[in-house]
């Protein structure tokens, strides 16, 4: 330290100074609308980042093929990565397979059972109610059809039956037209 009075103001107005801006820099920092500016601008970032990440190309060419286990599992990682690069429908459906695979192997929780046994029971009588109106309604149009196949069929049948005995004589007659034409070449 300086006993000069000129260096003591110098410092002062030094520390003042450092002092000033700490301040207004902790007023920055405090202030809730630049706060709020701040986590927006990071927030906003982030989501271009995941965004370009989703949206746009592989930064990574192919790999090359991997001998051990480890390293083609780490393959097909980054294969799924770079094709599911771009792609936000892929992405998506890797997510719902990836939920569904984790959610088929969780036990289910006691909530969740209850929760289950009591939509079952709530919907049964009205399952049940649709099932029997369903079928109520569906019996006449089935009977009507089993009436028209089984008309269809005696028609079908009918036609056999007359087609039959007509080729029947059909071939009768051929045959006696062939036996006549025998006879008369003999004599």
């Amino acid at each position: 330290m300086t006993s000069d009075p000129a260096e003591i103001r110098e410092q002062i107005e030094e520390t003042r100074t450092n002092l000033s801006q700490d301040v207004n820099t902790l007023a920055d920092t405090v202030n809730p609308a630049h706060a709020a500016k701040r986590t927006a601008t990071r927030a906003r970032s982030a989501v271009t980042g995941v965004k370009d990440k989703v949206m746009g190309a592989a930064s990574q060419p192919g790999s090359g093929i991997s001998s051990t286990a480890g390293e083609k599992a780490s393959a097909a990682q980054e294969q799924l990565r770079r094709q599911a690069s771009g792609n936000p429908l892929a992405v998506g459906l890797i997510a719902v397979g990836l939920g569904w695979l984790v959610g088929s192997l969780l036990p289910a929780s006691p909530a969740e059972e209850q929760a289950a046994v009591k939509v079952k029971d709530a919907a049964l009588p009205a399952v049940t109610g649709a099932a029997k109106e369903a079928a109520a309604s569906l019996q006449d149009p089935a009977q009507q059809a089993a009436e028209a196949v089984k008309a269809t069929a005696a028609d079908a049948a009918t036609t056999v039956k007359d087609e039959s005995a007509s080729a029947a004589r059909d071939v009768r007659d051929q045959a006696q037209t062939a036996r006549d034409t025998v006879a008369d070449s003999r004599q």
